[in-house]
């Protein structure tokens, strides 16, 4: 099962649910897809869609879950990876509204740079990543208060 995470900003990211319905339809993704969408309105026939669930059953949706798809959101990457999950990360923008800036750029990357995630910058690149992600293999998130203060430093003095 692939669990995507659209995160509780009250802005849509339906691009990225748009990308994941095309490579549903190109048979391209054949596990079940489940969404917790948020505020992101969209509907379709391949796609379970949940709008708004509690942590607990984001939690046990990961358990399930043998990959994550999620918006650029710390709090969601970070979750993934202390449950060992692979995850594909994709920023939401500021050009299309998603986000009141776009800091989940320097995020995604910041974390695809460590090699914990497979971080993409477009929606387009998600079929690339999804055929990679099955060959990644990440590096263990070791949950380290010394290193995520360095790796929050790094991000501040990038901006």
């Amino acid at each position: 099962m692939i669990l995507v995470l659209l995160g509780t900003q009250n802005n849509s990211f339906h691009r990225l649910l748009e990308e994941i319905d095309r490579l549903i339809q190109s048979k391209i993704i054949q596990e079940e897809v489940m969404v917790q969408a948020g505020y992101t309105k969209y509907h379709s026939e391949n796609i379970k869609i949940l709008d708004f669930i509690s942590n607990e059953k984001i939690e046990e949706l990961q358990e399930k879950a043998d990959l994550v798809i999620t918006h650029g959101g710390v709090g969601s990457i970070l979750l993934s990876l202390t449950k060992g999950k692979k995850v594909i990360a994709v920023p939401r923008l500021h050009q299309y509204h998603e986000h009141v800036n776009d800091h989940q750029r320097e995020i995604v990357e910041l974390f695809n740079q460590k090699g914990y995630i497979i971080g993409i910058q477009s929606v387009k690149d998600l079929e690339q990543a999804y055929q990679r992600i099955k060959e990644f293999t990440p590096k263990k998130y070791e949950s380290n208060n010394h290193k995520m203060l360095k790796m929050i430093e790094e991000f501040i003095e990038k901006i």
